[in-house]
């Protein structure tokens, strides 16, 4: 299951970035394709363009970001991510990020981490057990258990930055979220671990 949302509503407002997908939009490869997965109303997809990443939009309804149809650099991909079935973006593409808010699909998992390029980056940011008390989404199968990102990227990715925790604003919700470099493949240091990557301000 999903989380519940009505970001592709053509009436959506385009909200601000998340602070933290822009905290950590610099460590994506310059010039790097960028997937925005349920991108609703494509403000992540905004924010990469303008850093000049060639980005695809992916959801099931493209009504937020039609404004975006024929730009330069932007592809918008219209596909049931839901049905069982595989994605064929995810499976013929790899990506130097993909970036997913409030959204949560949990079959999808193992597909976004084969999507990622060697060095590729996940922005995950959803809900987690405990949002109830604030409103929706509500039910536990919208909501990340304490942990479940890291045990997502466990093995595959090296973790950069988790947290985990209520928070105020854009409203009060309880929150998870996660930066991840897939390249635990990839050369290592002296102690068998991935070279640390640094931590924007």
């Amino acid at each position: 299951m999903s989380t519940p949302s009505t970001a592709g509503s053509p009436h959506a407002a385009i909200s601000p970035p998340s602070p933290w997908v822009a905290r950590f939009a610099p460590l994506v490869r310059a010039g790097g394709p960028v997937l925005d997965l349920a991108c609703g109303s494509g403000r992540h997809l905004r924010l990469f363009q303008a850093r000049n990443h060639p980005v695809v939009g992916l959801d099931r309804d493209l009504r937020g970001v039609a404004d975006l149809t024929g730009t330069a650099g932007v592809e918008l991909v219209e596909a049931d991510l839901e049905n069982g079935a595989p994605v064929p973006l995810l499976r013929d593409h790899r990506f130097a990020a993909i970036v997913v808010t409030n959204y949560l699909h949990r079959p999808l998992f193992p597909a976004i981490l084969d999507a990622l390029e060697p060095g590729g980056l996940l922005l995950y940011e959803t809900f987690a057990l405990g949002n109830a008390r604030f409103g929706r989404p509500a039910s536990p199968a919208f909501l990340l258990r304490s942990g479940e990102l890291l045990e997502v990227a466990r093995g595959r990715l090296q973790v950069i930055a988790y947290e985990h925790g209520e928070v105020a604003s854009p409203k009060a919700a309880v929150m998870q979220r996660l930066c991840a470099v897939k390249d635990l493949e990839a050369g290592h240091g002296l102690d068998g671990d991935p070279e640390p990557r640094p931590l924007p301000a």
